[in-house]
């Protein structure tokens, strides 16, 4: 064997091992000693991959410099692995691998960060393409008629299933609603997230009631309910996905910035005013506990599941968010959503990655 088949056979190793499962059904992020969640963000002037006015579709929320951010440093930093780089992306290759296919994004309003965020990588890969963009009820739906690839987010903040009663709203940690399996089934790539609106309380919170079985309690324990909602989500999974055609990702944990104390600065109350990252590659407060839980459920699955392991690398972020940059002005303070041009850049990047790998 030559030189040259030896080093393309050791590429096609990587490759394979890249979609082996790890701890049952998680797909880790370990690429022969390399964790692309393990890093430092970087100044890089070539960044950011798009600008916001490129995006005529970007919400509001999102687009910081539009409500009157006047730094732009966050918008230089590129997120680089210890032991490796991550590839540039490359919208019209994404494009053309993904012709004929759909994506689909399910979860809460970071899940609608990440989809704005791909949808402008895409489209300002390719400008000159043509986009059609609807929505209908809790379902958007981008579409580059050109490729026939459909870019889907559909609003789902728990992902289990809730009931209207007489009695209130039922949270059913056990119960994927019909509608739901119906919209997932035949997606090429399915992308799933949830966990910031199970420690919401009080009129933000969404139900009334938590049952599991035939047990019906007033409150739980978030992360055992989180958990318990999870397992049930990963038995969908193992029960009806085809891995043959559909990969399944789960987006991991975005973490917030409320409380300076986290990240070892107690003068900062939260996200406001912070111009630049914190240095990696550890992050100095906790590991997120939510992420532990996802994690643990991941690892039980049969059918392999790809962590977008975004919550370190978005931790040491706490200059991303829009802040007072967002929707509410200064009246509706922001630590939990990103602006964009942004951090879901990166989340996308390593989407991209686990997409075009082979």
């Amino acid at each position: 064997m030559d030189g040259f088949a030896v080093g393309a056979t050791l590429v096609l190793l990587v490759l394979s091992v890249l979609h082996q499962e790890v701890h049952g059904g998680l797909v880790g992020s370990d690429i022969d000693g390399c964790d692309v969640s393990q890093g430092n963000w970087v100044f890089d002037d070539s960044y950011p991959l798009y600008a916001a006015p490129s995006c005529p579709f970007l919400e509001k929320v999102f687009d910081c410099v539009k409500n009157g951010r006047p730094d732009r440093d966050y918008l230089k930093y590129r997120w680089q692995p210890s032991a490796c780089s991550l590839p540039r992306f490359n919208g019209s290759r994404l494009l053309t691998e993904l012709r004929g296919k759909s994506i689909m994004f399910i979860g809460d309003s970071l899940s609608l960060n990440q989809w704005q965020s791909l949808t402008c990588m895409l489209y300002t890969s390719v400008p000159k393409a043509k986009y059609t963009s609807v929505r209908t009820g809790g379902l958007s739906t981008f579409t580059f008629p050109e490729y026939n690839v459909k870019l889907l987010f559909s609003r789902n903040a728990l992902i289990v299933n809730i009931v209207r009663t007489p009695d209130g709203r039922i949270l059913k940690l056990d119960s994927i609603s019909t509608q739901d399996d119906k919209l997932w089934s035949g997606v090429d790539v399915l992308i799933f997230n949830t966990w910031h609106w199970w420690v919401h309380t009080g009129r933000k919170q969404p139900w009334n009631f938590i049952q599991m079985g035939n047990e019906t309690y007033k409150d739980m324990d978030r992360l055992v309910a989180y958990e318990k909602a999870l397992n049930t989500w990963a038995t969908w999974v193992d029960s009806n996905v085809d891995s043959n055609k559909t990969k399944v990702f789960f987006q991991g944990v975005s973490p917030d910035h409320s409380n300076g104390r986290e990240w070892g600065d107690p003068q900062a109350n939260n996200c406001s005013a912070q111009s630049e990252p914190l240095p990696g590659p550890n992050y100095p407060g906790e590991a997120h506990p939510a992420e532990k839980v996802v994690e643990k459920v991941l690892r039980t699955m049969s059918k392999p599941v790809h962590l977008l392991n975004v919550t370190t690398l978005s931790q040491l972020r706490k200059d991303g968010h829009p802040s007072v940059y967002g929707l509410g002005g200064h009246r509706g303070l922001d630590c939990t959503h990103w602006c964009l041009a942004g951090v879901p850049d990166t989340w996308n990047v390593l989407l991209y990655a686990a997409l075009t790998q082979n």
